[in-house]
């Protein structure tokens, strides 16, 4: 059986993405491809309907790319014990409203027990700080917290 991963919109987003000028952002584009290509195909990908909702928001063509992209994915139920889990990540983790889906990604991994969460999201997702508060509340839920990593740190799996 595969590894299961969570595909969080950011990096949905840096693969179907025109090549940016930005140095930084470039080598994410580029590392997605790349981890996209060797790396998803031996893990088992979800994604949920907030990204679905999220990939579909912007320019028609593009968001048609990114939907696109996913639609052979499964999708990952907000049940009621995500909900849960994520109003407690919300305020644990101190997420300003603006960005309250960020902790719905984090509760859809974890609830439905997926390994890994991939993302670019370092303010929200991918930092040493949100993964010290997901052990934290995951505890106190007797729950087991997925490896949120970049797809730069999940190409040798």
């Amino acid at each position: 059986m595969k590894p299961t991963v969570y595909i969080e919109t950011s990096v949905i987003s840096y693969l179907t993405a025109r090549p940016s000028r930005d140095l930084v952002v470039a080598a994410h584009q580029q590392i997605t491809s790349e981890w996209w290509e060797l790396a998803l195909p031996k893990l088992e990908g979800f994604i949920s309907a907030l990204v679905l909702e999220e990939i579909a928001r912007g320019d028609p063509q593009a968001a048609q790319l990114r939907l696109q992209r996913v639609a052979a994915f499964p999708v990952l139920e907000v049940v009621h014990e995500v909900q849960e889990l994520a109003e407690a990540y919300f305020a644990e983790i101190n997420i300003p409203e603006k960005a309250r889906a960020d902790a719905y990604h984090l509760a859809l991994a974890t609830w439905h027990g997926i390994e890994y969460l991939v993302s670019w999201n370092s303010t929200h997702i991918v930092s040493a700080r949100v993964r010290m508060i997901l052990e934290e509340v995951n505890s106190r839920f007797d729950i087991r917290t997925p490896i949120v990593c970049t797809p730069e740190e999940l190409m040798e799996i």
